[in-house]
């Protein structure tokens, strides 16, 4: 145990606290909830039900728009991969939130075009919804390996006669399907995590009758319907631990060069996309803010989102620390890692459930900000530990070593270089975490202290009163706050495409 680093025991703690919340809910849900009835199967099947037309539509939008813009010389490239990639920067609620109240009779649409559309709701209306802003996780992780593959066994290919679109399908996307399974699978978890969307389309899954059940006072049920989600989730996550990304060497970049008017045409086939995925919310928020202005909104919203979310990231970062430094000295370390990964996974819904139940137990942490911001630790610490823990691998070990061999303890030599070096992933593993707690409804929902009202909530709020045109600025806000995550993002996969050109010319 002596030789053991002294990281080890804080990451084994904070492992620890992550698995917490499992432990409570599996002593809640012991009580006298019924593991399964027929509501139970109900809910289970629109649940998978929401799943499949998620994964399905994304790999169906996803996977020719990750061809599109990788493969086809198109003018303003750069633009084009930021608008499809767009919907990222938009929590889905937002998107379910304006699409509902402006399609159907009496929706914005109507009101403002004269022109009667259907209703979206229910299975189908939350699959496109789902569809619409899950995509793109598709679109990047195909994109990605498309821009790695070497494009010699194509031209090869082109050589003895096959078509383009044959030469695509045959030889090109089956060395891609990992990664088409790869983002399939993200979206398939954002369909079982998510509430606002089957909440505001009327759609039973696991986790809006969870919270219908929280709200009734039945906690027991809520624990056993969060297990039951949980189970899923699991299972889900196994399959993704499984699937590997195609290994190749990079070579000579694919390029296929198409007539710029035809090569828009291509683009412009996707445009209603962007329409109902970005313009249109947009242009609902802008239309609800000049209709009805600011009324009812208060800065603290604002302030109290971006208060809570700062607490969340700061401790998500100083516990990042020492479990990244756990995980790169060895391999119980990077055990204990995975173990915090968990959290991650586990819908804000489920979290909210167990932590609800941990604060009736604990009367000094009910509805307090401090257990609030617990949750959000706990789900979103794996955005920081993964941060720090590639910062600090990238660094020079004789650096360290230079600091020992002069003298200084393992402490200074810590302190003096190995955080200073760390700093750039803190901040960006800190910046990760702030965004993602700004945009968590179900958590913040649940565990929220009496009067903190959030963006999020209060958005939420607005929607059950009916006052629909008092979101425009809180779901502004929250637009504006998303899109930087997604320009930190798309900065990431800039630079990791310039490396690979690099490769290509060197």
């Amino acid at each position: 145990m002596k030789n053991l680093p002294k990281s080890y025991p804080f990451a084994i703690i904070i492992a620890v606290i992550a698995i917490l919340p499992v432990g409570v809910l599996f002593s809640l849900a012991s009580d006298d909830a019924a593991f399964f009835d027929t509501r139970n199967i109900t809910v289970l099947m629109n649940t998978l039900a929401l799943m499949g037309l998620t994964v399905a539509g994304a790999v169906m939008v996803g996977v020719p728009l990750a061809l599109l813009t990788a493969y086809v010389s198109l003018p303003l490239k750069r633009l084009w991969l930021i608008l499809f990639a767009a919907p990222l920067a938009m929590p889905s609620y937002l998107g379910a939130f304006t699409l509902y109240f402006s399609f159907g009779r009496g929706g914005e649409i109507e009101s403002f075009t004269g022109l009667t559309t259907p209703s979206l709701e229910g299975l189908w209306g939350a699959g496109l919804v789902m569809t619409l802003y899950t995509y793109p996780f598709v679109m990047m992780t195909t994109r990605s390996a498309l821009l790695s593959l070497d494009a010699s066994q194509i031209n090869a290919a082109r050589t003895l006669g096959l078509s383009l679109a044959a030469s695509i399908w045959r030889i090109v996307l089956p060395r891609v399907v990992n990664s088409i399974a790869a983002g399939a699978l993200l979206a398939g978890l954002y369909a079982l995590s998510d509430f606002g969307t089957p909440a505001i389309m009327g759609l039973d899954t696991f986790t809006r009758v969870i919270f219908v059940e929280y709200n009734a006072f039945g906690l027991s049920q809520a624990a056993m319907l969060s297990l039951q989600l949980m189970l899923i989730v699991v299972l889900i996550l196994f399959i993704e631990s499984q699937i590997r990304g195609a290994k190749e060497r990079p070579g000579k970049h694919i390029q296929i060069h198409v007539h710029p008017v035809k090569s828009l045409g291509f683009a412009g086939l996707f445009s209603p996309v962007i329409l109902l995925s970005l313009v249109l919310p947009l242009g609902i928020f802008v239309l609800w803010l000049a209709r009805e202005g600011a009324e009812g909104f208060d800065i603290t919203y604002a302030w109290n989102s971006a208060y809570a979310s700062m607490m969340a990231a700061v401790v998500a970062v100083i516990l990042a620390i020492p479990v990244a430094h756990a995980a790169i000295a060895g391999r119980v370390g990077r055990f204990f890692e995975r173990i915090t990964y968990f959290g991650f996974g586990v819908p804000g819904i489920v979290m909210g459930t167990a932590l609800v139940y941990l604060g009736l137990q604990i009367p000094v942490l009910y509805q307090t900000l401090g257990l609030l911001v617990i949750a959000y630790v706990l789900r979103f610490l794996p955005l920081a530990v993964s941060t720090v823990r590639s910062t600090t691998e990238n660094q020079d070990g004789g650096l360290v070593n230079a600091a020992r061999v002069l003298g200084a303890s393992p402490r200074e030599a810590f302190l003096r270089i190995t955080l200073p070096l760390t700093a750039r992933g803190m901040i960006a593993g800190a910046a990760l975490v702030f965004l993602e707690v700004m945009r968590e409804l179900p958590a913040t929902l649940m565990l929220g202290p009496t009067g903190f009202e959030t963006l999020a909530t209060y958005l939420w709020r607005v929607y059950e009163a009916g006052y629909f045109g008092r979101a425009a600025v809180p779901g502004l806000c929250l637009v504006f706050i998303s899109g930087l995550g997604l320009i930190l993002m798309l900065t990431g996969e800039r630079k990791a495409e310039f490396s690979v050109n690099e490769s290509q010319h060197s």
